[in-house]
């Protein structure tokens, strides 16, 4: 069972690593950080690697775990919405990052519901090298503040998966069979228990009783997403609902050993017998390699949606903003509509785990080639298909999830924006009130269609009126 202590206040407080502003007291939010301790069980892979998603797993050894979660949560309890959003917190920098939070936490504040990162990998925990590639090793939380976390232990990524479960499961405030969930409670490792039973009040949360519970992931953490959800949660269900985003064509592997993301040449499903709602968000830049998601498409199912959305890429201007100089990159990085659409897809996928209607079905985005994937074109270079937003059809700009032709850095991983000049503009709308009219029809339609959200509009419009001909 896993053990919380806390809230910590010993040593300094070392956040997820986020660069988008957020202000917690005037949304009404408080934040608090603490350890989380138990005995989680690994994975053995019962047959092969199916790439259809249907794995069969067994538990295998145990070993001690002490890792730490950050809780933010109404100060309020009437303002909670009954959801809490689990984040399996993304090391591929070599450090803790809140992801998902960066592009989200707009809809998770205006919904009202509470949020756990939580340090799953031991990464982020014990320190190593950077999955990017970074220069140097990096020193984990135990070893950058040990007089706050250096009672931390994490036995490996092998163990990530029941350590997800557990503290899923407890912050649930779930009661299942073999044992109870509330304040300080967990399960054993590998019991089972049903989503959406047994919520009693939890103490961690400020005493919220969570009627449902999401797990979030981005990148590196939705390839674990994705063997979790085939591998665990089919044969020891927690979570209420899965938010996938951004994950490439493979999976994690079981046994910790990381992800292969040079040799994927056919791409791992979800599984099509979940019980749960699966919601798979991916960006334009995610479909080719080094990626290449367009290898694990599927479609869309009772349980399953996936939207991939044109004119964005896998980490944006929005997201990483300065930190792109860090990454080399000389050139304007993609400025599209991500997180818009991604919080539609949040807000989309809690209503469906609520019980309300499934998220609307999105076209695919167009190819040329299906292996290794490559991304179909208009005559100004935006992507054809997927979800459709006002800045891919009225365009002011190339928003592409690819960097410019030669470009130094990672160009998969920022894409860029070229504006258009002035007379392009011209010739495409007559005028600023011609290309407004165009711009708002659009994004009414996007909204009609619960690819953005109605929240949304008039930061969008906003945007749009700011467009000036004569200086583009």
């Amino acid at each position: 069972m896993v053990t919380f202590s806390g809230p910590m206040t010993a040593g300094s407080h070392i956040p997820p690593a986020c660069v988008v502003p957020f202000d917690l007291a005037a949304n009404g939010y408080v934040a608090e950080e603490f350890l989380a301790s138990g005995t989680a069980c690994g994975y053995e892979l019962d047959g092969e690697v199916r790439h259809d998603g249907r794995w069969t797993a067994r538990p295998a050894d145990t070993a001690e775990y002490r890792t730490r979660i950050v809780v933010r949560r109404p100060a309020d309890p009437g303002r909670f919405s009954g959801t809490l959003l689990l984040e399996w917190l993304n090391v591929s920098s070599g450090f803790d990052a809140d992801a998902d939070w960066g592009y989200l936490h707009e809809e998770i504040l205006r919904a009202g519901h509470a949020y756990a990162a939580v340090s799953v990998q031991a990464l982020g925990v014990m320190g190593g090298h950077s999955l990017l590639g970074f220069p140097g090793e990096f020193p984990g939380l135990r070893q950058s503040d040990p007089d706050r976390y250096g009672s931390l232990v994490h036995p490996g990524d092998k163990y990530a998966f029941d350590i997800f479960s557990q503290i899923g499961r407890a912050l649930g405030g779930r009661a299942g069979p073999g044992g109870r969930a509330g304040p300080g409670g967990g399960r054993e490792p590998g019991g089972g228990s049903v989503p959406g039973g047994g919520r009693e009040p939890v103490e961690v949360l400020g005493g919220l009783a969570p009627s449902r519970v999401l797990a979030l992931g981005e990148s590196q953490s939705g390839y674990f997403l994705t063997s979790y959800i085939n591998a665990v949660q089919s044969s020891s269900p927690v979570f209420d609902g899965f938010f996938v985003h951004s994950r490439g064509a493979g999976a994690a592997l079981l046994s910790g050993g990381g992800l292969d993301l040079e040799n994927v040449t056919v791409g791992v499903r979800i599984r099509d017998d979940t019980a749960v709602p699966v919601l798979m968000i991916q960006a334009e830049g995610d479909l080719a390699p080094p990626l290449a998601s367009a290898l694990a498409r599927q479609p869309d199912s009772e349980r399953f949606r996936l939207w991939e959305v044109a004119g964005t890429a896998h980490a944006d201007a929005y997201l990483i903003g300065e930190a792109a100089a860090l990454l080399g990159c000389d050139w304007r990085i993609n400025e599209g509509p991500h997180r818009y659409v991604a919080q539609a897809a949040l807000h989309a996928l809690h209503r469906w785990a609520c019980g309300e209607a499934p998220p609307a079905s999105a076209a695919w985005i167009e190819l040329t080639s299906q292996d290794p994937p490559a991304i179909a074109r208009d005559a100004h270079g935006i992507a054809l298909g997927g979800v459709r937003t006002p800045l891919v059809d009225v365009p002011v700009a190339v928003l592409s999830g690819e960097g410019p032709p030669g470009a130094a850095g990672p160009g998969w991983l920022v894409g860029s924006t070229v504006p258009f000049p002035g007379q392009a503009l011209r010739e495409l709308y007559g005028d600023e009130a011609g290309y407004l009219d165009a711009y708002t029809r659009s994004l009414d339609a996007a909204i009609e269609a619960g690819f953005l959200l109605p929240a949304h509009r008039e930061q969008l419009l906003a945007q749009a009126r700011a467009v000036s001909f004569e200086t583009a």
